[in-house]
């Protein structure tokens, strides 16, 4: 898999020794309130690279791993498009590298892949990771209810988002 360069991030493949990192990251409350996995974060993280139906990139920034990206494909032909999630250190939130890490990666799969259609499901309630979807092009496509358990144990909507190739904001 290539390093992926966007504006101000850069992308590269995941590997065992950013678990740590990676981990600490998914460890912040604020993250973890949206990704929460179980108590053994480091697990988690190394499922999701152990997993052969996902791409799992870093999110470089100024020279630190600030977050993950990773996507996997519907390939039937006749319902195929790339799905995607993301998540950033919360130090690093709100400077515009979600969407860019987003946007970067849709590029790729666009160009290597030729994938026309993207599917993205925050929270229903994950108000801050919707808006920055939506800088990048994501519309909503309807509310997915009760749809991923809480970590109070209650079911929550989701909000299934997607974006068409030739929607993609710069």
């Amino acid at each position: 898999m290539p390093e992926l360069r966007g504006r101000a991030v850069t992308l590269r493949p995941a590997t065992a020794a950013d678990v740590p990192a990676l981990a600490a990251i998914r460890a912040a409350p604020t993250v973890r309130r949206w990704w929460r996995g179980d108590d053994d974060l480091a697990a988690a993280v190394r499922a999701d690279l152990t997993d052969e139906s996902l791409t799992v990139y870093t999110i470089g920034y100024d020279g630190q791993v600030v977050g993950a990206i990773q996507w996997y494909a519907e390939e039937d032909p006749d319902y195929r498009h790339a799905s995607l999630d993301v998540f950033l250190d919360p130090a690093a939130q709100g400077r515009g590298l979600g969407p860019d890490a987003i946007r970067t990666l849709v590029r790729h799969l666009i160009e290597a892949y030729g994938h026309h259609r993207f599917t993205i499901d925050p929270a229903a309630a994950n108000t801050p990771a919707i808006r920055s979807y939506a800088k990048v092009g994501f519309r909503p496509v309807g509310v997915l209810r009760r749809y991923e358990r809480g970590a109070d144990g209650r079911w929550q909507d989701g909000l299934l988002m997607d974006l068409l190739a030739d929607e993609l904001v710069d």
